[in-house]
């Protein structure tokens, strides 16, 4: 599958349409970080948190892709541990003082 057929420009590249998806996602995860500070419950709070980590690993991944450096996959994927192991402990925090997930 190429460029061409998927209707897109030949003028541009991947680098830019990496790019160009990873400042999509800086802007979503701008409009979950007001999620995750004005969530009126706990649950959205954790899953708006859960969901910007998440969002940093894929523009870090699309990130490397785009400038092609290998380092940024090790940056991501540990974030992507960081993050697990935060709603996990978030989780039994929660739980165990009594609220319910």
């Amino acid at each position: 599958m190429t460029l061409e057929s998927l209707g897109l420009a030949s003028g541009v590249g991947l680098e830019e349409l990496f790019l160009a998806a990873a400042t999509a996602f800086v802007v979503l995860a701008i409009a979950m970080f007001y999620r995750a500070v004005a969530g009126p419950t706990t649950q959205d709070r954790l899953l708006a948190v859960n969901v910007l980590g998440t969002n940093t690993v894929v523009i870090l991944a699309l990130l490397a892709a785009a400038l092609d450096q290998a380092w940024f996959l090790d940056v991501a994927l540990i974030y992507a541990l960081l993050n697990f192991l935060m709603s996990i402990a978030i989780s039994k925090f929660t739980v165990e003082r009594g609220g319910v997930l």
